[in-house]
């Protein structure tokens, strides 16, 4: 297992971040708390997880998961869903943060979160009030680091301005949606975050399974599996089954016969290998998938293999970025 810098911070993780939305439903307790264990025998040291994850249920096996090894451990969740039925149990107004850091640490069975995350952009609460609280949380020692999930190049943008002029805690780290599939943010949030050296920690880094090799166009998963009923969610079958995807796919599995690697194992070895990357957040409901999935780390692609990937998964040439490019000064 090699390691990266957590954003601008002195902290260091492990290339890979076991990602635990699994945990409680889908996977066992008792298989998630091996999971963990192996995961940092392994040398790993970085654990994602969330408030709203089951119900909190995530966040309660990975507390108990890691009582004895908590130093070893470098642990994120998130808040911003919905966690109950009062008007107030969802945004970042200071009363539901101040209030869902103490339920993650209680469920959590720590007195610190390492990397506490806003889930995804609350149009109703101020930025400034949000800021200002994580910046409390920090000096209360209740949190180490913060970052943000699922944010448009300005929401960061514009948070970490709002940091600068209040003299706050900046984000260190944003969570996005990233895979051979998904380079949506190459667009504008890849660029933003190396300048500004904002940590980038892709989640869903397989494509919500797509890219295990499992499947094929003429093979809709079964009801098992969350690829099935068409609609807007990140995981529907019918926003993953595109012409450009399986062109994708089909180099994947190409070159995982080529080196004796698994299509999970070199979707993943691409991105660990990719500049600004942190760490990928990778899941697994069995034991199995984790064992395949922890196997992407030690090793590398060739430079040959990962600029066929890089190139067959990069995004069209696109206004503004192909006009910036076509002027760009050197010296």
């Amino acid at each position: 297992m090699k390691y990266k810098k957590l954003g601008k911070s002195g902290t260091i993780v492990s290339e890979l971040c076991l990602g635990t939305m699994t945990f409680g439903k889908g996977t066992s307790e008792k298989d998630a708390i091996r999971m963990v264990h192996q995961f940092l025998d392994y040398g790993g040291n970085f654990i994602d997880t969330a408030d709203v994850y089951v119900g909190g249920r995530s966040e309660e096996i990975v507390g108990e998961a890691i009582k004895d090894r908590r130093s070893d451990v470098v642990l994120a969740t998130k808040v911003r869903m919905k966690v109950g039925e009062n008007p107030n149990d969802v945004g970042y107004s200071r009363k539901r943060v101040v209030e869902g850091v103490e339920q993650s640490l209680k469920r959590l069975k720590t007195d610190y979160i390492d990397l506490y995350q806003l889930h995804v952009w609350d149009h109703l609460t101020p930025i400034e009030e949000t800021l200002r609280t994580l910046d409390d949380l920090i000096s209360s020692g209740k949190v180490r680091y913060i970052g943000c999930s699922n944010f448009l190049a300005w929401q960061l943008m514009k948070s970490l301005s709002v940091s600068e002029q209040k003299n706050a805690a900046k984000f260190i780290t944003i969570q996005p949606q990233y895979s051979l599939l998904h380079r949506e943010m190459d667009r504008e949030v890849v660029s933003l975050c190396q300048e500004e050296g904002i940590g980038i920690l892709p989640w869903a880094p397989l494509g919500g399974g797509f890219l295990t090799g499992k499947y094929d166009s003429l093979h809709k998963p079964d009801q098992e599996w969350r690829l099935v009923t068409a609609g807007p969610g990140e995981y529907y079958w019918e926003n993953k089954a595109l012409e450009r995807n399986f062109i994708i796919l089909e180099k994947v599995k190409k070159i995982a016969a080529e080196i004796d690697k698994t299509p999970a194992q070199v979707a993943l070895n691409w991105l660990l290998m990719k500049e600004g990357i942190t760490s990928p957040i990778f899941g697994a409901r069995t034991l199995e998938q984790f064992e395949e999935n922890i196997n992407a780390a030690g090793w590398r692609l060739s430079e040959e293999h990962f600029e066929e990937l890089d190139q067959i998964s990069a995004l069209p040439p696109e206004y503004p970025n192909r006009f910036i490019e076509k002027f760009k000064r050197d010296i």
